[in-house]
């Protein structure tokens, strides 16, 4: 608007210098138009400068998400906050021998308890998949029938008898007891990594054991005929006639902390010529948490 009266009073200015320097002096009515025009017409535009253009911002805009939006929100990582790693294993199981021959006469349920304190691996690249490395006990109990063990050697032999006493004084109970120190190593595998307390897992591996202890032990001496002859526990211990190293084959599957289990030992118990090749094998129940 400044620019815009500025011309006007130049051209107002350039009037009356006419007015003046003309003979004859013209009436008012022919010098002064009635109306102004304000506007640009009639005044020289190539004097005015040039106004300046504004370019509108050609960069879209982001639409405002609305509550109606149905497009898919991207799946998020997956939610590990409840991974069962399985670091407290406890196993109850069945036992037997591989491979035992008639003079072996086990009756009975013999039965074995361990326990494991594992630490959990994760295997970064698939998260199904984890590796297991811990150190526990194990012991197992061995039942037999009208049998004795020489197992500290007493009677000069070079191998481990298992000699017949149903014909002559027994114990009415009698059982062979090992214990071991083992690490056991398994690679694990799990289903649903998200939900791991309620979903199928597997996992297979090995368990390296020494051997802490052997013992016999006999309770309640009977005559022939089975009549108690004395009540009394005998107790021998040696590791004479054993490997005191164990390897065994694992593996176990179930869901959530409850699995089922078996063992089976590669190696000979028995020291190679001071008794039977006999393989202990184990199967039972994992109770697994924390």
């Amino acid at each position: 608007m400044k620019k815009l009266s500025a011309l006007l009073v130049a051209f107002m200015c350039m009037l009356i210098v006419n007015a003046q320097d003309s003979t004859a002096l013209p009436s008012a009515k022919d010098t002064v138009p009635s109306t102004i025009d304000t506007s640009m017409n009639g005044v020289d535009t190539s004097a005015a400068q040039t106004l300046p253009i504004t370019i509108p911002d050609s960069t879209p805009s982001t639409p405002t998400s609305t509550g109606n939006n149905s497009s898919p929100k991207p799946k998020g990582p997956l939610n590990f906050t409840g991974h069962a790693q399985d670091h407290l294993l406890i196993q109850l199981g069945y036992d037997n021998w591989a491979g035992k021959n008639d003079s072996i006469r086990m009756k009975g349920i013999s039965r074995s308890f361990a326990m494991y304190f594992m630490y959990d691996l994760p295997v970064k690249t698939n998260p199904h998949f984890s590796v297991g490395l811990g150190l526990g006990i194990s012991s197992t109990n061995i039942y037999f029938s009208n049998t004795d063990l020489d197992i500290t050697g007493k009677t000069g032999g070079s191998a481990l008898n298992f000699t017949d006493r149903k014909d002559t004084t027994h114990f009415k109970k009698y059982k062979l007891v090992t214990t071991y120190l083992e690490v056991p190593v398994e690679l694990r595998w799990v289903k649903d990594v998200e939900h791991p307390k309620k979903s199928f897992k597997a996992a297979a591996g090995f368990k390296f054991g020494t051997m802490l202890s052997a013992t016999t032990k006999g309770k309640n001496l009977q005559n022939s005929s089975n009549q108690l002859l004395s009540s009394y526990i005998e107790k021998e211990k040696s590791k004479k006639y054993f490997n005191t190293t164990r390897i065994s084959l694992t593996g176990r599957v179930g869901i959530g902390s409850i699995s089922l289990f078996g063992n089976y030992q590669l190696n000979q118990f028995i020291k190679t010529g001071a008794g039977p090749d006999v393989r202990p094998f184990t199967i039972g129940i994992t109770i697994s948490g924390l």
